[in-house]
């Protein structure tokens, strides 16, 4: 077992470094993370995702705008910025309570434009078809888009069509690019979290995940569980009004709310205690996940934030989040301390701790 897995000792308080320090000298057998073939883990944004990217990727491309590793780039243009951001959706099914797709795609994007602190303006999209997709189907995505696109205020402008051979595809594959400008004196980013700062999170969290495993594998529970899929640049114009020097926001999409910490933890070189019970968390994704041996930790969401706020503003930042119909349930979860840097800790409701790691494989694949 990992010695930073979810599996930690609880005999210590959160806070206290005997935590950090006995598990940091532990000897248990690490997970393997080589692989000589590409798994489905390394989609999956936790350690597998990252060990692809740190070895094979950044240290071909490395540069100063793409070494930060935030949700988008910041390019400067004339004498102001932009944010850029591509992501792609290989969701199946492609249809699934609470959306499809095409509303991912479109918010997925507008979602990491935001996070950058910027407004989301422009898409541009990219389908990638596969022989013998009903038509009926991708009329029903397209449409979904552009009401998806509508909701969020952004234009798109331009894009590409590709078909490939039956059979290799999986019906459709969606790939966008989101462009807006960045608030003037915003200045976003993980390495500007700080000892003290307050974690709110928007909301319940692994309500997508599940909606997709349900329709995937058939599964009922007894009230139907929807994604979360949704625009969030409104939120994060109203939580920069109440503080525009709001340190860090991130959406915990891939990987779940785990996986999102971690980042900013490692990139801070700090450590995130978190509050188990403050938590939100609706009881039917809770009872699925228990009866599926998940943890909704790792679960994806596409509606959710994380706000890293200086102490002194998060009372202001709160009760604007909650006054806005995408952050009624924002809650505070946890602060970012000194101790154990690049490690996220959490106070259990029995008043334990363990260690909250990033997943090491696929918990749920295929679900963004």
């Amino acid at each position: 077992m990992n010695p930073t897995s979810t599996n930690a000792s609880e005999s210590s308080p959160t806070g206290d470094p005997s935590i950090a320090d006995a598990l940091s000298g532990g000897s248990c057998p690490l997970p393997i993370l080589d692989h000589p073939q590409i798994v489905l883990g390394h989609g999956s944004g936790g350690k597998l995702t990252h060990q692809l990217l740190d070895k094979l990727v950044l240290p071909q491309f490395s540069n100063e705008l793409l070494d930060p590793q935030h949700d988008g780039a910041i390019l400067p243009v004339h004498g102001g910025r932009i944010a850029v951001s591509t992501d792609s959706f290989v969701v199946n099914p492609i249809f699934f309570p609470g959306g499809d797709i095409g509303k991912l795609a479109v918010h997925g994007t507008v979602n990491d434009v935001a996070m950058c602190g910027a407004n989301p303006a422009w898409l541009s999209v990219a389908l990638i078809l596969e022989e013998g997709l009903p038509v009926e189907h991708l009329q029903r995505v397209i449409a979904s888009m552009k009401a998806a696109a509508e909701e969020a205020g952004v234009l798109l402008v331009t894009g590409d069509t590709k078909v490939v051979d039956r059979g290799k595809g999986d019906q459709i594959f969606i790939n966008t690019t989101g462009i807006g400008p960045v608030n003037p004196g915003v200045e976003i980013h993980p390495r500007r979290a700080r000892p003290g700062d307050r974690i709110l999170l928007n909301g319940e969290i692994a309500a997508h995940g599940i909606a997709i495993l349900s329709v995937r594998d058939g599964l009922e529970f007894e009230s139907q569980i929807l994604s979360d899929t949704a625009p969030l640049n409104g939120l994060v114009e109203a939580i920069l009004a109440a503080c525009p020097d709001i340190h860090v926001l991130r959406d915990p999409t891939r990987g779940g709310l785990t996986s999102a910490l971690n980042e900013i933890a490692g990139q801070a070189d700090l450590g995130i205690e978190l509050e188990e019970s403050a938590i939100p968390i609706d009881e039917a994704v809770k009872g699925a996940c228990e009866i599926l041996g998940l943890d909704p930790l790792h679960v994806a969401n596409e509606g959710k934030l994380i706000a890293v706020v200086p102490r002194d503003n998060a009372e202001a930042v709160l009760e604007a989040m909650r006054n806005h119909p995408r952050g009624e349930k924002t809650a505070i979860i946890g602060e970012v301390v000194e101790a154990h840097p690049g490690m996220v800790t959490m106070k259990t409701r029995v008043g334990g701790a363990r260690v909250v790691d990033m997943l090491s494989g696929e918990q749920l694949p295929r679900i963004c």
